[in-house]
């Protein structure tokens, strides 16, 4: 055998993911498209009717192109949104439960696009990755195991699946991290150790256990530290195996699953731990069959995949992977800067997307206010609907209410149009269920600098004032 045969072969079993840990993934990444579904119903008049923050005129205007590519763009009803929201939900359980999985698959993730282009002021990092892993997980049998489209474990020639999509798929998780890790490098606080410190004085993104561990000086450095050490060591997810890429996967775990507990992330923490599913070895899985009574094999006739039915399909899938797996990679040597981008390359193409608290994390919180003035000549405020009080909310990523909310305001402070029709919202939600109505709403934006060995100076600057009705 030539020395080409085991180096390729050794590659080719750190590219190929357990058909177990497929069906665990499209799994999971079926109850992460239903959590996001779920948490934006309650915002769905507020960010995707043209009743909203953003109506489709406005969203023309800012983002052209958009409104013609989104489905939910088609209607600015409030009807229409949720039932786009109940046919998305369909497709998830489909894929959830492995039915016809590919185009459950396919139809999730044109949902989640449209969606997504619908109100794109109101997403982060974790949103792009969910609906890149949608599209590496329609290349791939996700239906082959635990699913209603399987059969029996004979029906399958291998355990594992090894192709383009695969190296894909694996490609999309290492480099979230490593090119993080790259970017946060270059920056002296994630050497020094304060880099956590910093991100847990951010009061607008703490939560929960992130508000009691904010003082341990200590163990943030420590924190710190280990994360830009795992950050480096992200290639060897695809470089190791067996118990090595087991072990360094939980680690990679535990610390989103520290992010869900502490820090106001959106699905980003989720859809984190979603994407290494793919990357936990067949022994894993092997303990997950021994140690359940969970009929793991349904016994059905196994669906012939589309892809099989019509050749064609097949290549043409294959080609596919190739060039977006060309494109993840010369992307992302863009955005370090590793490469130039050509003439006329759009920002949405070279901005990095991976760069969450990199080079380094913010150096303030925030919180936008809104005082209104009620026709009584009460003063309220008009985000929370509380009476208005100017002293500094206790938890301030409560006011804000949720990582979509937050994204909005943030973009709000550098959009006059936006802050226009925020108003005009704010004052619409107030008068639609008060009898008192509201008059004026005035928007500032509140900063609070982060100094870790003094105080912390506090800045308003105010952003407009608002007639209702007169928006």
């Amino acid at each position: 055998m030539t020395e080409r045969g085991p180096m390729r072969a050794a590659l080719a079993r750190r590219l190929a993911v357990d058909r177990r840990a497929l069906a665990a993934f499209r799994i999971a990444l079926a109850l992460v498209v239903l959590a996001d579904l779920a948490r934006r119903v309650p915002d769905a008049r507020a960010f995707y009717t043209d009743g909203g923050v953003l109506p489709r005129s406005l969203l023309a205007a800012l983002y052209p192109g958009y409104a013609t590519a989104s489905l939910h763009a088609l209607s600015g009803a409030l009807p229409f949104q949720l039932g786009l929201f109940a046919l998305a939900a369909v497709a998830a359980l489909a894929l959830l439960v492995g039915y016809r999985t590919r185009l459950a698959a396919v139809v999730s993730l044109v949902l989640l696009v449209s969606l997504q282009l619908r109100n794109p002021l109101v997403l982060n990092s974790g949103d792009v990755l969910l609906r890149r892993l949608l599209f590496w997980g329609c290349l791939l049998p996700l239906g082959s195991r635990w699913a209603v489209d399987s059969g029996t474990r004979d029906s399958e020639p291998t355990d594992s699946v090894v192709g383009l999509a695969t190296a894909g798929l694996l490609a999309q998780v290492v480099a979230v991290y490593a090119t993080n890790a790259a970017v946060k490098l270059r920056a002296d606080v994630w050497l020094r150790g304060d880099a956590v410190r910093y991100a847990f004085q951010l009061d607008h993104f703490t939560v929960g256990l992130g508000n009691a561990v904010a003082g341990w000086t200590p163990a943030l450095r420590l924190a710190a530290w280990g994360w830009l050490a795992l950050l480096v060591l992200s290639p060897l997810l695809v470089g190791l195996s067996g118990r090595a890429r087991a072990a360094l996967v939980g680690a990679f775990a535990a610390v989103h699953a520290g992010m869900l507990a502490t820090m106001q992330l959106g699905v980003f923490p989720l859809v984190s731990l979603v994407a290494l599913v793919p990357l936990l070895p067949g022994r894993v899985w092997d303990r997950v069959e021994a140690r359940t009574a969970i009929p793991w094999r349904l016994p059905r006739r196994p669906r012939t995949p589309l892809t099989a039915r019509v050749p064609p399909l097949e290549r043409g899938a294959r080609g596919l992977a190739a060039c977006c797996l060309a494109a993840l990679l010369v992307v992302n040597a863009v955005g370090l800067g590793l490469v130039g981008a050509p003439a006329g390359t759009p920002d949405q193409v070279t901005e990095r997307s991976w760069d969450m608290f990199a080079p380094s994390p913010p150096l303030s919180t925030w919180w936008l206010v809104a005082p209104a003035t009620l026709s009584s000549g009460e003063r309220v405020d008009a985000i929370t609907g509380e009476p208005f009080d100017a002293s500094r909310p206790p938890e301030v990523a409560a006011v804000h209410g949720s990582a979509g909310w937050r994204k909005f305001f943030a973009d709000a402070k550098w959009e006059p149009r936006l802050r226009e029709s925020l108003a005009r919202f704010l004052c619409a939600r107030w008068n639609r269920s008060h009898d008192t109505g509201m008059r004026t709403v005035e928007l500032w934006h509140v900063t609070e600098r982060t100094d870790l060995d003094g105080p912390e100076t506090v800045e308003r600057d105010r952003l407009g004032s608002y007639r209702c009705g007169q928006t």
